[in-house]
């Protein structure tokens, strides 16, 4: 799972607790780490979900400004399973 640097500093402030992926399959595990440039993150539950269904508190959680704002984001992802899925910075 590849994340920019900007939103890794923003995973690590605490500013952001949630990524959205699309993929043809997951590289990630609930329960398992990632170490990043920035550290290890946690990660929690990866929830499947449906375009639709985020929500504006999804949205923000996962740094987009609101639900129109990823979708405009999510267009530009190329096709697969959308998952949800809860992080958190865990430490160096």
């Amino acid at each position: 799972m590849l994340i920019k640097l900007e939103v890794l500093e923003k995973i690590k402030s605490g500013e952001i607790t949630l990524q959205f992926r699309r993929w043809r399959r997951r590289t990630v595990k609930a329960g398992g780490t990632l170490k990043t440039r920035v550290g290890v993150l946690q990660i929690g539950q990866i929830t499947p979900i449906e375009a639709g269904d985020v929500t504006e508190e999804d949205a923000r959680r996962a740094g987009f400004a609101d639900v129109p704002d990823f979708l405009a984001w999510l267009d530009t992802m190329k096709p697969g399973e959308l998952d949800r899925i809860e992080l958190s910075y865990k430490g160096e």
